[in-house]
């Protein structure tokens, strides 16, 4: 079964959950069911494709800090082209290299093909006269929920459009 869309009570989309777990929610009366699948009940209830909270509940917090950085991310956010030649990337390569205290955030970080990452080895991409094609950076949020150009997130952003195809 697919999962059920948690809207606020004020209809911002929050996040998604399982139907058991939206079943639950409907039990214990902290939601309502918003939309449902026409002609399919599950026990007393519709199907539900969307519930909706009962209460308001606050999240400035959640998305505040932008998404996580992750080496999947980092390739997915290039679109596995190497930032050195644009071949295709199958690794990561630290701008500012670890050995020199260099981090794992998104901007430090960039997809690079085996040659080039090992071409660059422990410099910086000056000191290996390597310029990048493209400067990293931090990826948003995209309308759904998810980051813009990494594939992945767990949540909708409060006040974002509901949950659907969307081309960033």
């Amino acid at each position: 079964m697919d999962a059920v869309l948690v809207v606020n009570a004020d209809l911002g989309p929050l996040h998604r959950v399982t139907v058991k777990h939206a079943i639950r929610m409907l039990c214990r009366r902290v939601a309502e069911i918003h939309e449902a699948e026409p002609d399919r009940v599950i026990g007393v209830f519709p199907l539900p494709r969307v519930v909706r909270l009962v209460r308001y509940v606050v999240t400035r917090w959640r998305f505040s800090a932008g998404p996580a950085w992750s080496r999947a991310g980092v390739l997915a956010r290039d679109r596995r082209r190497c930032a050195y030649c644009d071949g295709a990337a199958s690794t990561i390569d630290h701008i500012l290299p670890r050995s020199r205290g260099g981090r794992n955030i998104w901007g430090n970080t960039t997809a690079a093909c085996y040659a080039c990452n090992q071409r660059k080895g422990d410099r910086t991409p000056a000191e290996a006269g390597m310029p990048l094609r493209r400067e990293p950076v931090t990826p948003r949020w995209r309308g759904d929920g998810r980051p813009a150009g990494t594939g992945g997130g767990a949540g909708v952003r409060p006040g974002a459009a509901p949950a659907g195809p969307t081309i960033s």
